[in-house]
């Protein structure tokens, strides 16, 4: 082989393996995001509530919680197949009480959920008031889990860039109160084993 001829292929080899990424995203624009395949935005998002959802069922005794403010984003100049992109996010508030001493108890057992799923944990915030975690499916969605105030527990999804499409709200169903207006209410839900202000045992019962 040439040494014109082995440039060229490396060339073209470096071309292709950056063609498959996506630079700056709704999730931060200083990551590469991939595409994941010629889906609709609404196809996507519909993913993203079904995961968001997987992991919120998941969690036992169960947690109470709403839907709030599911957004829309353009992916700048990034097309696929000529077409137009977006991004879509999905969001998720606990209204279960999760006293202090359970909110390490709940981040654990989320982050061993993800990494058990084979989710690739992306990053933590080991703040004590407002600690987080940051984790990425296999196929690029993008999913956290923060504490805000009172203790309250938030979860997101973030998808990647498919082509863009009219997206309609979420419909998987919350087992919360809805709530009126853009300020998510504060928790207010009992839970005999969340509320509890004693250490957590090692494993939290069933429902």
């Amino acid at each position: 082989m040439t040494k014109a001829l082995r440039f060229s292929l490396a060339a073209t080899l470096v071309m292709l393996v950056a063609g498959c990424s996506i630079p700056g995203t709704p999730w931060d624009e200083k990551e590469e995001k991939r595409m994941v395949s010629k889906i609709s935005l609404q196809e996507a998002a519909e993913k993203g509530d079904a995961i968001l959802l997987d992991t919120i069922s998941s969690v036992q005794p169960p947690l109470n919680w709403v839907h709030y403010a599911p957004t829309e984003s353009g992916c700048g100049d990034y097309t696929i197949d000529g077409k137009t992109t977006g991004a879509a996010t999905r969001r998720a508030a606990v209204m279960t009480v999760v006293s202090e001493e359970r909110r390490g108890n709940l981040l654990g057992v989320l982050e061993r959920l993800w990494k058990k799923k084979g989710y690739e944990i992306t990053g933590t915030n080991p703040s004590k008031d407002t600690p987080a975690i940051f984790a990425r499916t296999p196929e690029d969605f993008r999913i956290s889990v923060k504490v805000g105030a009172k203790g309250q527990f938030f979860f997101s999804m973030a998808t990647p860039c498919f082509i863009e499409s009219e997206v309609a709200p979420p419909r998987t169903e919350a087992n919360g109160t809805p709530f009126e207006g853009s300020k998510v209410p504060s928790p207010s839900v009992h839970s005999d084993f969340w509320s509890a202000t004693t250490p957590a045992p090692s494993t939290p019962p069933s429902a």
